[in-house]
């Protein structure tokens, strides 16, 4: 039996990533420990730090994929209110839990535990704790939903606690062609044909320019890998042609 088609969006949380003070990373690496597993991203939305906002969004992404990231605003900070949010999008209670507690204290003192780094152990009614091996303050998982950290290096060691949680569907494959000395606008009908041939695969021509030569690197990618070297032969012999 084919494996289904599995989907995640991710939710990147922060005014600091909408103004432009931060430049986003984390979508990359998301992307780049999903894809192996067999889940494609569908939507990607980036969220300013309002309560509401990030629960409406929250509760449409969770009904639309299979999976929802989230990353950012689970600090000690004032501003940091994903988890309320996450609450809020599924009516759930948020407390101090004792868990969360304990994998802080691992790192603090108690008497260095103050009332800002205990916000950190606020975790919504039910939701099962992430691991973090840097910080240990803990992600949590709401649902469908994996609440992360924002900053980079924090996130991606989160990811090792996701892997056994998801239950991938069909991997992705991909076929690469590079060509040079040939514009999107030589190829461009053709390469709409091919496309109109192969349905199940999406075909994506990116230019490039090194020094003074130019090009395209040709990408195709499809589930079928029969299918996919066959839209690729394909691409290979509508390239032969046109230097012909």
């Amino acid at each position: 039996m084919d494996k289904k088609t599995v989907t995640a969006g991710v939710l990147l949380i922060g005014d600091e990533l909408l103004s432009g003070r931060t430049q986003d990373t984390n979508l990359g690496d998301i992307a780049r420990f999903l894809t192996p597993l067999g889940v494609q991203v569908g939507e990607v939305r980036m969220l300013s730090d309002e309560t509401d906002i990030i629960a409406n969004a929250v509760r449409e992404f969770s009904e639309r994929f299979d999976y929802v990231f989230t990353t950012g605003g689970i600090g000690p900070t004032h501003d940091d209110i994903t988890a309320d949010a996450i609450a809020m999008a599924f009516g759930l209670g948020i407390s101090e839990r004792p868990d969360a507690l304990a994998e802080l204290l691992k790192r603090y003192d108690e008497m260095d535990l103050n009332e800002a780094r205990r916000r950190m152990a606020r975790i919504p009614e039910g939701a099962s704790l992430i691991k973090n091996p840097v910080s240990l303050a803990p992600g949590f998982q709401t649902k469908n939903v994996f609440t992360l950290a924002g900053v980079p290096q924090i996130m991606r060691s989160m990811l090792l606690d996701i892997e056994h949680r998801i239950e991938g569907g069909a991997v992705t494959s991909k076929r690469s062609i590079n060509v040079s000395g040939i514009g999107e606008g030589d190829i461009g009908g053709f390469l709409g044909k091919i496309a109109g041939k192969y349905p199940d695969i999406s075909i994506g021509s990116y230019p490039f320019f090194k020094g003074d030569g130019y090009g395209l690197n040709i990408v195709l990618r499809g589930l079928d890998e029969s299918i996919l070297d066959l839209a690729k032969s394909d691409v290979e012999a509508m390239l032969i042609k046109l230097r012909t």
